[in-house]
């Protein structure tokens, strides 16, 4: 077999991160860390039973902006610009420039260190919630991966996205 013939686009995918076609991505492990963080953005019950509690395991609101945007820099350009790396098509950058901008926005109006209760107090929060949601369902749907599962704690992105 000739290595043209191993390519995951033909309908081969590796199951090494929860279903996700890793080969499909040569950033996966970024793709990985935007997608956890969309997926805590935009489940208004997660934030109400893990942040608000306190549940240390899944991080809190600053955590998930962080991974979103610290390897991407999405703080300072377009998703566009990972196309074809972290981000499969002009759709799904597109609805990841939306949610990154409302949050920001938010995070810069209450600060890095405000409660969680800022953030979901923000009167510009439910639309922040709904564009991360559009993100995160769009992202999950193209990897193959249910939408409606709840988020994973953050020890089991880091088990996943480890080089092996």
């Amino acid at each position: 077999m000739q290595g043209s013939e191993k390519s995951s686009r033909r309908g081969r995918r590796s199951t090494t991160m929860d279903g996700m076609p890793l080969n499909d991505m040569p950033w996966w492990r970024w793709r990985a860390q935007a997608r956890s963080a969309l997926h805590m953005l935009s489940d208004p019950v997660f934030q109400r039973e893990r942040w608000l509690a306190g549940d240390a395991g899944f991080g809190d609101v600053t955590d998930a902006v962080y991974r979103l945007v610290e390897d991407t820099w999405l703080d300072n350009w377009s998703a566009e610009k990972y196309i074809g790396t972290i981000f499969r098509d002009s759709g799904e950058a597109a609805l990841v420039d939306l949610a990154v901008l409302r949050v920001l926005r938010i995070m810069h109006q209450v600060g890095p260190d405000a409660p969680v209760s800022a953030y979901l107090e923000h009167h510009g929060w439910p639309e922040a919630v709904r564009a991360a949601r559009e993100a995160h369902v769009r992202l999950a749907l193209n990897d193959g991966d249910e939408p409606e599962a709840p988020p994973r704690p953050l020890e089991v992105l880091e088990r996943l996205t480890q080089v092996r």
